[in-house]
């Protein structure tokens, strides 16, 4: 595996590759990344790894400076996964002092995670539009766990021309059922145990729009009232909900009677971590 420490090393091993697959990363590596790697190598024996802890992405008060940082375990993992390259940049090779921003539209990131964390997705947007620029990858991969991101990221790839295929990824989860994440490290044995209810509730959620689908009785004041309840068992449980919300799978907006691509989606904290989940339901 290579490491790749400035701009022109990647373009010059760039330059090299027929294909060329691609996984940005912040690190402290779980099986949910190593998912997206093996993903990545089913398109293109050349795969690239990104590991950048992205400041734009960050709000005030966020954990910016304890988000967990591995390095070494990071890179004994892709190099066991036969990955191709390990691209290691920096803040000031990517950012100038008053950086560049890219901007989605207001209808993309003004609700959901984009409400309670503003400013995260013009960093996310930003820090990937220059990863493409400089990496130039075939294939990018990307996890459907941060699926209001991967949405974004889609719509910007349409948007700004990149001719790059996203291949999203499916939610990797611990046997309980808990959705892998870098930040469950904060969770405490007892919070852990606790924080499958999470994803225990969407399949809830799921099963109970299915059987009210088929006894037809949906409505859009249907899916509020199952919003409402579901929230609110969360919270008696010791979550605190940022957001439960049935959205349509392609366009985020609020689900009602007509639509059938739908996705559930969820932020809640619980201890210190913000938790997120997401659950897509096909209806017939």
């Amino acid at each position: 595996m290579e490491i790749l420490r400035s701009i022109e090393a990647v373009r010059e091993w760039r330059q090299k590759q027929a294909t060329v697959a691609f996984v940005p990363t912040m690190g402290n590596l779980h099986a949910g990344h190593i998912s997206l790697v093996k993903e990545a190598k089913k398109h293109s024996e050349n795969v690239i790894v990104s590991i950048f802890v992205n400041p734009l992405q960050f709000g005030p008060g966020e954990d910016l400076e304890s988000y967990p940082r591995t390095l070494a375990e990071d890179q004994a993992k892709l190099e066991a996964e036969g990955v191709s390259a390990l691209f290691l940049p920096t803040e000031s090779m990517l950012y100038e002092d008053e950086p560049f921003l890219v901007v989605p539209p207001k209808s993309l990131i003004q609700d959901l995670c984009g409400k309670s964390r503003p400013g995260h997705f013009e960093g996310v947007a930003t820090v990937v539009s220059k990863f493409f620029n400089i990496v130039e990858p075939t294939y990018a991969c990307f996890g459907r766990k941060d699926y209001q991101q991967l949405k974004v990221i889609e719509a910007m790839v349409k948007a700004l021309n990149f001719n790059i295929q996203i291949i999203p990824v499916a939610i990797e989860r611990e046997v309980s059922g808990l959705a892998l994440s870098s930040r469950n490290g904060y969770l405490t044995e007892a919070e852990k145990r606790e924080a499958v209810k999470l994803s225990q509730t969407l399949q809830t959620m799921a099963q109970e729009i299915k059987e009210t689908a088929q006894a037809d009785r949906i409505s859009g004041i249907y899916y509020r009232d199952l919003e409402k309840r579901m929230s609110a068992k969360l919270n008696g449980a010791g979550f605190e909900v940022d957001y439960l919300t049935i959205r349509t799978q392609d366009r985020l907006e609020e689900a009602q009677e007509n639509d059938r691509e739908l996705v559930i989606l969820a932020a809640a904290k619980l201890g210190k971590p913000r938790l997120l989940d997401n659950l897509e339901v096909s209806l017939p």
